[in-house]
């Protein structure tokens, strides 16, 4: 099947993750997109085990025909859901693409433009996909499950390239705090190492991103009739408006870029009696981390000294760690041999320091070290998301070539 086609079938099952859901997968489209890719690795060769929570493991045997020589088992990892910003389904359309507009959606007058996009214009002369204006595109991430499924496919195709075992494994519910890399035992893929394809352009590679916490916080407040409020009413609205007011105003991700960390105050409800904010703290430094925390905690044990105790309550629960830390000595290796991949095939790498999470920060926690590599697309989480077909032709090769450099040179 051919790449293109693959990504739009994929596309065409709307995977919308569902913050809150309280189970995983968070939405049934997921388990649907999990069964289809079961049965195509299947098709392709693979053993195939469906897990608990729509967690999709394939194992293709090594091919190598010396068995004595050590090759490591490499892990493929994608991830089933896209982003919750819009839940509408994805009406992709692939556009030749000669420089100037895009337009997306001429009856909502949707359109892309250079001056707001850049980047738009390395691309003229190539084919790319893009949205109708009115949904993501979900190249986040069905690129990667597209591009490693090719990459399958042309290792079937052509059993003269010679491999390592290799695994493969989709999981639900990244988007909403990497839920399904969570619930995935990694110790039984019995892999060396695993990459993700979920950073943006060509040739991008992330071995260092945030370390990362949630805060949520609750302000209890006093009800009372304004005709007798007077001295009684404790507004719990207001209070959270004061809290926020409290944190640092320009460490906000609105004014921050590359490795400055912020406060993000990512959501807001509740009444006069009680009123709920969530509260996301990042840095890429663990002293730094450490220090946005106790801030929160300091603020709070100040709130409550201000107001009267118990005012404002705090649970914290950590999301994730800065992946630097688990690739450092040996556990480097894949970044190197990724690096070196990458160009043999033709592809500049750009190390950069990913200002966000991905499931490889959480298996390398675990002890599978895990790069994320490019999928190729841009401007995720948006309806002006765009994924240039070339790009998506690039990864699955480079997925390929780094199983043949993973056999050749085998890790240590």
């Amino acid at each position: 099947m051919d790449i293109v086609e693959r990504f739009l079938n994929y596309t065409r099952i709307n995977t919308t993750t569902v913050p809150g859901a309280g189970h995983l997968p968070s939405s049934a489209g997921q388990s649907v997109l999990a069964r289809l890719l079961a049965g195509e690795l299947r098709d392709l060769g693979l053993d195939v085990e469906e897990r608990e929570h729509s967690i999709v493991v394939g194992t293709l045997p090594s091919n190598a025909t010396d068995k004595n020589r050590t090759i490591p088992t490499v892990a493929w990892v994608a991830h089933l859901d896209t982003s919750s910003e819009y839940n509408t389904d994805t009406k992709a359309q692939i556009v030749q693409y000669e420089g100037g507009d895009i337009v997306l959606n001429e009856q909502l007058q949707v359109v892309m433009r250079p001056g707001d996009f850049p980047e738009l214009t390395r691309y003229a002369g190539d084919r790319i996909i893009v949205t109708d204006g009115t949904s993501l595109l979900g190249a986040d991430n069905k690129s990667a499950i597209a591009e490693i499924m090719h990459a399958m496919q042309t290792l079937q195709s052509n059993p003269g390239i010679e491999h390592g075992e290799v695994k493969v494994v989709f999981v639900p519910d990244e988007e909403i705090g990497l839920l399904g890399a969570k619930a995935l035992d990694v110790k039984t893929l019995n892999a060396d190492f695993a990459y993700t394809l979920d950073c943006c352009e060509i040739g991008e590679i992330v071995h260092e991103n945030w370390n990362a916490g949630e805060f949520h916080i609750t302000f209890h407040g006093q009800t009372a009739h304004p005709m007798s409020a007077k001295g009684k009413l404790r507004n719990a609205v207001l209070f959270a408006q004061q809290f926020i007011a409290m944190l640092p105003a320009g460490e906000r991700p609105e004014y921050t870029e590359n490795r400055e960390g912020y406060y993000w105050v990512k959501s807001i409800h509740g009444t006069v009696a009680e009123t709920r904010i969530v509260l996301d703290i990042r840095d890429f430094t663990q002293a730094g981390f450490d220090h946005r925390r106790h801030f929160v905690e300091t603020v709070v044990e100040s709130f409550n000294q201000l107001h009267g105790a118990q005012t404002v309550t705090a649970a914290y629960q950590p999301m994730y760690r800065n992946v630097a830390d688990s690739l450092q000595g040996p556990n480097h290796y894949p970044v190197q041999l990724a690096l070196e991949a990458m160009r043999a095939i033709g592809v500049s790498p750009k190390s950069i320091p990913m200002r966000g999470g991905y499931d490889g920060a959480v298996l390398s926690e675990k002890g599978l070290p895990c790069p994320n590599l490019f999928c190729g697309a841009h401007n995720f989480h948006s309806i002006y998301e765009f994924l240039p077909v070339r790009s998506l032709e690039k990864a699955s090769e480079m997925v390929v070539e780094i199983l043949q450099r993973a056999a050749r040179a085998p890790q240590g």
